[in-house]
């Protein structure tokens, strides 16, 4: 009798597509996640559906878009009357798990069909719902003063201060004990587990900081050509913050950038180990072969791309993840080529798992080609934003303090719009084209991403690609009318 098969579902943040050996980087050290891809289901060109954290994982764990299930914004929370695939599997038939962050409201709080529930943030209690206990810890905070650790504030331990303890005791290291605890209690039942790693998501530090030599780091492809007057005022505006040397580095000093790239890679190293862990657990427990196992990530960073870092816009770099499935008994690699979106994961997952996939979910089952070696249909994917976060101390942008050199670049009302702009990206079925529209400040983008992979020159506008401009146009208010998108 076919065993139901378990679902493990690794999921990071903040983590570039170009991180895997599968996607051409033989540089990080990644041995455990290069061995899942080398028998996994490889998406080429996988795409958040909004490159900032709540908003993607609510596409992640729902099958619907943000601007669909509310969760439009970080910190947000996802509405209760709103599923997450374990409550659409069986009633009773697995046992659920979510160990890490989950970022989609109420922090430390078991919800949505998990179960059991490991919580490691501790940064998120302002945001809880009415009822909830503003003043709880995350298990991972409880675990760290058990073992004699204390935090300076006496209360919580902050991001940088957590990156700054030894690995044994590190955020990775504990949810992969966690996670394998769980699966060795629940090996003899059908699980679905998910295990969120916060790395190696900023402050873009760690135990591994000293791992790569910043000198052997290359700098981006497109690290000589930061956002000029012909693309949308958004990335400018950061870029210029950046290069002053906002938070993580000089931008547009090359060796500043390597330097944060060097951090940076030893994070998604860190990681690595520890998914090596849970893996090796479900080897050890005979389930490698009974188990999907999926790996993927919320959003990318752009990581001196365009001499800009972090997320929040639509450059290839932060929409872009790795996106691997292993099928139960695979044992080969297989490539799924075209552009696919994460929205798709939910009912691809349920359809792998012998459940019918909701017909009201907004994402489609790329299980078919998963199993069949087919060439899936392309479709046109897109990726929206709607704001507000900018990442410069305000959620809302009309909080933020305009800086003084940004008014050099734009006058207050038309910074304030760029950075409100609800962009609506597309990239067009055969992976070549990419539109952005902009309906506050009208400064849309075309990319020929199969001459430009690097998105070096905006192309809106010309005269000979007007056809496909128009098409692609189209193709958002399609979608736009599909998922009740405002007005079309």
């Amino acid at each position: 009798m076919e065993r139901t098969p378990n679902l493990l579902f690794i999921y990071t943040d903040e983590q570039r597509f170009d991180t895997l050996a599968a996607y051409g980087n033989n540089q990080i050290s990644m041995p455990n996640l290069n061995r899942l891809a080398e028998q996994s289901c490889v998406f080429d060109r996988a795409y958040v559906t909004q490159p900032v954290c709540t908003p993607s994982r609510s596409s992640l764990l729902t099958g619907f878009y943000p601007h669909s299930n509310g969760c439009s914004a970080n910190n947000l929370p996802l509405d209760e009357s709103i599923p997450c695939l374990p409550e659409m599997l069986p009633a009773g038939k697995y046992a659920t798990a979510h160990i890490g962050k989950w970022h989609l409201g109420d922090e430390l709080f078991a919800q949505h069909g998990f179960e059991h529930w490991i919580s490691v943030e501790d940064g998120y209690n302002r945001w809880f719902r009415p009822g909830r206990d503003q003043d709880a810890l995350s298990d991972y905070c409880q675990w760290l003063k058990a073992c004699g650790y204390t935090p300076d504030n006496g209360r919580a331990f902050g991001r940088t201060e957590a990156a700054a303890l030894p690995e044994v005791v590190s955020k990775p290291a504990f949810l992969a004990e966690h996670s394998s605890r769980f699966i060795r209690e629940h090996q003899d039942e059908p699980f679905c587990l998910y295990v969120n790693f916060l790395e190696p998501h900023m402050p873009f530090t760690g135990p591994r900081d000293e791992q790569y030599d910043p000198a052997e780091i290359p700098l981006p492809e497109n690290f000589d050509s930061p956002p000029t007057k012909d693309n949308h005022l958004r990335p400018r505006l950061f870029h210029d913050s950046y290069r002053a040397g906002a938070k993580f580095c000089h931008s547009d000093d090359p060796q500043s950038v390597q330097s944060l790239i060097a951090r940076y890679w030893g994070l998604c190293s860190q990681v690595d180990t520890h998914c090596g862990t849970i893996l090796r657990t479900l080897e050890e427990c005979g389930l490698w072969d009974d188990t999907i196992i999926v790996f993927t990530s919320d959003h990318g960073d752009m990581m001196g791309s365009h001499q800009l870092v972090a997320k929040c816009v639509m450059y290839e770099e932060a929409i872009r993840v790795p996106m691997l499935v292993k099928l139960p008994g695979q044992k080969q690699p297989r490539r799924i080529n075209g552009p696919v979106s994460q929205v798709d994961m939910v009912p691809t997952l349920l359809e792998l798992m012998g459940v019918e996939p909701p017909a009201h979910l907004q994402g489609r089952s790329k299980a078919e080609a998963m199993r069949d070696s087919a060439t899936p249909e392309n479709e046109d994917v897109i990726v929206e934003w709607n704001g507000p976060n900018t990442g410069f101390g305000a959620d809302d942008p009309r909080e933020v303090e305009i800086e003084e050199n940004w008014l050099k670049l734009a006058d207050r009302e038309r910074i304030i719009d760029a950075l409100t702009d609800p962009l609506r990206t597309v990239i067009s079925g055969d992976g070549r084209w990419k539109l952005n529209l902009s309906p506050n400040v009208g400064e849309h983008e075309l990319f020929d991403l199969q001459n430009d992979p690097h998105e070096r020159c905006n192309i809106y506008g010309r005269s000979d690609t007007q056809a496909v401009t128009e098409r692609l146009t189209e193709s958002i208010r399609r979608w736009r009318r599909r998922t009740n998108d405002g007005e079309v």
